[in-house]
């Protein structure tokens, strides 16, 4: 993702205002941009031993009216959905009074789930639509997968299919506005020297907006993150040798995420304080207490996250001298060895001569 040379401003200015992205993104990289305008995005590289990237050979330009046709149908049937079943559904019914007071707890857990998965062909149309745009212009070739076909998904905004069956709450941010993930991991995960995942949900909040839903969005992201992970470190591996286990594992997470998500983002979509406070009030900030308490038995478990870091932020002028702390100590063994063999070669010469 690295682009060494500065681009010129019209490159700039045609970056930020291209027409395939300027209403609804999808957010792609500059260097993946500048490929697709220079006409270099259908050619294979090849790696050569010096790092540098040689055009191997040219494929033919790949039609992109296959992939268009299908998100084009994806997004008419999630328009469809959006315009039908999501507004017999709406999520402000959580926090009705009369709701609240009579049903019991399967229940407006269910309707939880149901209300915040119809709210998500909003989304699915206005992304899928975009990512369509792009790939109509020639944008967002991959290349080919295992059986010849072609892949347009270079920069799509989501994988829907892997949404809805999420069985840990990652999965689910894995495959959830794939762009904005990607570049919040490059620009403060991968950069951040302390509590990466709540730094990189905290400028998740700032990026979307002033709504305070959106703040208690990501901070009871942050709890729901952090418990998850806890969780499949500490647990996991101690139901996957047993197909029929790892099944029935899968299906309780499963269960599980989708509740924890359609929790998480009750204040997303009724982005005031108010309605969102009563709504968690309502169930007793259950998930949040469940969360720390997850947090409180089960360690989590150290990666080499924090020492890679430490590895990428040493300075410049320590790293020269590691360096020629080497150098001399590789020439002082040099030349030990050289004296060593001078000595052993005149003993020698000295024993022949007598």
């Amino acid at each position: 993702l690295n682009y060494r040379r500065m681009p010129s401003l019209l490159e700039y200015l045609s970056y930020n205002c291209n027409f395939m992205g300027i209403l609804a993104g999808p957010l792609c990289s500059y260097k993946d941009y500048i490929t697709f305008i220079e006409g270099r995005s259908y050619q294979l590289q090849q790696s050569e031993a010096n790092g540098k990237e040689e055009t191997k050979y040219e494929q033919t330009d790949p039609s992109p009216n296959i992939a268009v046709a299908q998100k084009l149908l994806i997004c008419g049937l999630s328009l469809l959905f959006h315009m039908t079943i999501t507004k017999t559904l709406p999520v402000e019914y959580n926090i009705d009074d009369n709701f609240r007071a009579t049903a019991s707890w399967p229940v407006r857990f269910f309707y939880l789930y149901v209300s915040l998965m119809a709210a998500r062909p909003k989304y699915y149309f206005a992304w899928t639509l975009a990512d369509a745009i792009n790939n109509a212009a020639g944008f967002g070739f991959r290349g080919y997968d295992k059986n010849g076909g072609t892949r347009w998904d270079l920069i799509s905004n989501l994988r829907i299919q892997q949404i809805e069956f999420s069985t840990s709450f990652k999965m689910f941010l894995d495959n959830w506005n794939i762009q904005t993930a990607l570049w919040l991991k490059r620009v403060c995960y991968e950069r951040a020297t302390f509590s990466p995942t709540i730094q990189t949900f905290i400028l998740s909040a700032i990026w979307h907006g002033v709504y305070p839903g959106y703040y208690l969005t990501f901070l009871t992201g942050v709890l729901m993150t952090l418990a998850a992970r806890a969780i499949r470190n500490n647990i996991r591996h101690y139901f996957v040798e047993s197909p029929a286990v790892k099944l029935c594992y899968d299906i309780i997470t499963w269960m599980a995420t989708q509740v924890a998500i359609s929790y998480t983002v009750v204040p997303f979509v009724l982005l005031s304080v108010k309605p969102s406070f009563t709504f968690y009030s309502s169930c007793y900030f259950c998930l949040h207490i469940a969360s720390i308490l997850v947090l409180l038995v089960f360690p989590l478990k150290r990666t080499q996250k924090g020492s890679k870091r430490h590895e990428s932020i040493q300075p410049a002028w320590s790293k020269k001298l590691e360096e020629e702390n080497l150098l001399q100590k590789n020439s002082y063994s040099t030349t030990n060895n050289s004296f060593s063999q001078k000595q052993e070669i005149t003993c020698r010469y000295q024993a022949l001569k007598q």
